[in-house]
This record gives C-alpha cells, structure tokens and sequence, in this order.
C-alpha cells in the first residue's frame, strides 16, 4: 500500500472517531437537556395541581381537571395522582390504571427526595406536597412525544453529517497527503535520474529546517562522500595497476633476455637475484595494498586488547634492523611516563606495528645517517610517539598530498618505493582513534607526531 493511500486512510479513521465522539456527545448532552427540562415540567405540573387541590377548602377535583388538560410544551397525556399519608388515592385522572404505583419510590420521596423512572410509554415524576394540615405524594405522568421525535431527527442529522465528514476527510486526506508527499516525490524522481556515471547530481534542498530539506541534504552528503570514493578507488585502480605493471614488467623482460642465450652461472645468478629482488616489492606492494583495502572498510571503533605502545616500539626496533643492519633507531621515554598504564593502548597489535614499522622505515630511508629518534611521551590522555629524521624533508607544497594514495613528493623520487605507506599509517591511526601529524623543512628533517587515546 502506498504511503499516500495509507495516510489518506489513517485520516480518514481519525476523522471519522472524532466525529463518532462530537456527535455522541452532541446526542447525549441534548438527551439529557432535554430529559430534565421534561422532568421539570413534569414536576412543576405536579406542583400546580396539588396547589390548585388542597388551596381551597375542600378538595376539587375539577379544577384539578381543567389544568391537566392544559398540558402546556413537550407534555402529551398527562396523568396525575395524588395519594395521602396512608398511600390512599386522593385524586387521579389515570381512570385506566395505567400508571403503576411503586411504593418503594413513594417511601424514598417521602424522606424527601425527589424519584423519576420510565414506565414505557411514560415517564414518571414523584414528588412531596406539604400543606398546612398533611403531607402528599403527587405521581405525575407523561408522554415525551416531542423529546422522542426531537432525538430521532437530531439522530438522523448526525448520522447524515458523520457519512458527509467522512467523504470530506477522505478528499482533504487524499489532497494533502498528496501535497506532503509531493517534496518527496520529486527527490525519489531526481535520485532516478542519479547513476554511478552521474554522481556529480544532487537533490535540490528547498526547505533546509524541515525533514523533507534535511532528507535531500543527508541524500546530498551522501552523494559526495560515494562520489569522493569512486574519485579515490579510480585513482587508487589506476595507480596501483600502475605499481603493480612496473615490477611484473621489470621480471618479464630480464627473463625474456635470459631466455635469448646461453649464459653463464654468474649472469644467471645476477639476473636471478634482480628478479627476486622484484618480485619481493611485488609482494610487498601487494600486502601493502591488501592493508589498505583491510583499514579502509574499518570504523573507528574502541579495540578491546589492551597493548602497551613502548614494547610495539621495541619490537618493530628489533625487526627492523635484522633486515637494516645501517637503521639507527633511538628510542626514549620522556619523564612524563612514570607507570606502565599510561603506555597501555586500545587496539589492533599486527596494524599498529604496520604502522610503527612504516614512520622507522620512511625516516631511516630519507636520511643521510640512516637514524631515526623516537621519544615516547604523555599528553593529557594521550600518548604521543614522535618520530625525528634529519633527512631531505618535505617541500612544503606537498606536506598536504603526502597522505593521498600512491603519491611522492618531489625530491624522494630518486628513492626506492611505492607512495602508500604514509596513507597506510595514516589509516590505521584513525581506526584507532588517533591522530597524526606532520612537520617539515627541506634540507633539516621530518617529524612526525602520532597520538593514540590511553587504554581507560
């Protein structure tokens, strides 16, 4: 069911309750107004005639008589009887009997409270009459014949309008679910028209403060974080294919040589050994890769290991320098440290020595000495690791590109690599809700300062 058909209904039932419920209460307050100023009536009738009996005298019935048939408004047959103290009939005009005494009733008037009850077709008025010499009951009776006809006409009317309302609620229901709807309509027929080959489109937003403006908007940002993303994953394919064609084409051609004589063992060897030394940036680049397409799709989210940021430090030392033996890599714990709990970090132990590994490996390569510094300190309720070169440094037009994928500055281009790692640890650092700066001067050094949230 459409939205629109569903709000027009969800109308129309709302609708047509509140109308249910004012034409109840329209009814039911009418009945009621209408019921007490007949008992009223009735009461005061009865009055008038006990008056009109016990005024005189003696006791006459015929003037009684002449008033009763001056029913006056809204009373129709009326019947009056009047009783003494010892429940005889003093006077009644019902010569057919038709009203019924209840003399459980006539006791609770007499105690002084007024009684009404229906006794089909008529409705019953009992009420105390005092004189200077006793006390009476007078029953009046009467047929409601106006009343009735007033209610089922009044009935009628409602009914009538109830089925009117409800045609009117289901045509203003249908218009204005419309009308509401129709913003979003035209977003659902723009976003039609949006593909993979036009994500440059957006929704237009005309009112920015309601849901329907904040709808586009939120569709809007949307559009340009999937369109930043293509842009990046296009460059990244081209880049990486690109990475990926310079080795393999590298190994293709000096086998195709080898293969085009005999040679010795020692140019085999040479050949072998350049080959090998491919395919090894082959791998490396591949892996780098796989830990780019493995952070990228990762949230920052709170790790639940806890790992002590110095001993990543010593480790990836270690390492390092059995495949470096000319790395330098000094490494220092400020004063600030003093427990071992302030190191302690939340996160993933293989990509934080990724990324350690990454920072000692760019400032060793870039560096005439081959040395890194890292000193370890506390900052508020981070810890921050900064590493320090001496090495060529960063043109400063480039310090803003040098996390972009694939890209190199201009003056490391002579050097050995690939262009990702810096985007790589860059990654990793924010999946673990960190931060990472950098400094620079061409000539003088590089520093890098990364910051990770203390395990709480």
């Amino acid at each position: 069911m459409q939205i629109r058909t569903r709000l027009t209904l969800q109308f129309l039932l709302i609708g047509g309750i509140i109308m249910i419920i004012a034409s109840a209460a329209i009814y039911f307050s009418t009945a009621t107004f209408r019921n007490n100023d007949f008992y009223n009536a009735l009461r005061i009738k009865a009055q008038n005639a006990a008056k009109l009996m016990f005024n005189a005298y003696d006791i006459d019935g015929h003037r009684v008589l002449n008033l009763e048939k001056d029913y006056g408004p809204g009373l129709q047959n009326v019947r009056i009887m009047i009783l003494d103290f010892k429940d005889e009939i003093v006077y009644s005009s019902d010569e057919n009997n038709e009203i019924k005494i209840n003399y459980n009733i006539i006791e609770q008037v007499r105690l002084g409270k007024q009684a009404e009850y229906k006794q089909p077709p008529f409705e019953v008025s009992v009420t105390l009459y005092y004189n200077n010499y006793d006390r009476y009951v007078v029953i009046a009776a009467a047929v409601d014949t106006d009343g009735s006809l007033h209610l089922k006409k009044l009935k009628t009317i409602l009914i009538v309008v109830w089925l009117i309302s409800l045609i009117m609620f289901f045509i203003v229901g249908w218009f204005f679910s419309g009308r509401a709807l129709k913003p979003i309509n035209d977003v659902i027929k723009k976003v039609e028209n949006i593909s993979i080959t036009s994500l440059n489109l957006r929704v237009p937003v005309i009112h920015e403060k309601d849901e329907i403006g904040r709808l586009a908007k939120t569709f809007n940002n949307m559009l340009e974080r999937l369109e930043a993303s293509f842009g990046t994953q296009k460059i990244f394919i081209s880049n990486a294919s690109h990475e990926l064609r310079t080795p393999l084409t590298s190994i293709n051609g000096q086998l195709e040589v080898l293969m085009m004589k005999d040679r010795s063992s020692e140019e085999y060897k040479e050949s072998l050994a350049s080959i090998l030394d491919d395919i090894r940036s082959l791998i490396d680049l591949s892996n780098r890769l796989l830990l780019i397409a493995r952070t990228s799709t990762q949230s920052p989210v709170k790790q639940e290991k806890k790992i002590r940021i110095d001993e990543i430090l010593w480790q990836v030392q270690e390492d390092t320098k059995k495949h470096n033996n000319n790395f330098n890599i000094s490494i220092s714990l400020d004063q600030s440290l003093t427990d071992s709990d302030q190191m302690l970090v939340d996160g993933d132990e293989s990509l934080l020595k990724v990324a350690v590994s990454n920072l000692i490996d760019n400032a060793c390569k870039y560096s005439a000495d081959n040395s890194v510094e890292i000193i370890l300190r506390q900052s508020g309720k981070m810890i921050e690791i900064v590493f320090k070169d001496r090495g060529i440094g960063i043109p400063e037009e480039d310090l803003k590109k040098v996390f972009d994928p694939f890209y190199r500055s201009s003056n490391a281009l002579t050097y050995r690599g690939s262009g990702i790692g810096l985007q790589l640890v860059n990654q990793i650092i924010k999946i673990h809700n960190g931060e990472i700066r950098l400094t620079s001067e061409v000539g003088v050094g590089t520093e890098v300062v990364v910051l990770l949230p203390v395990a709480g």
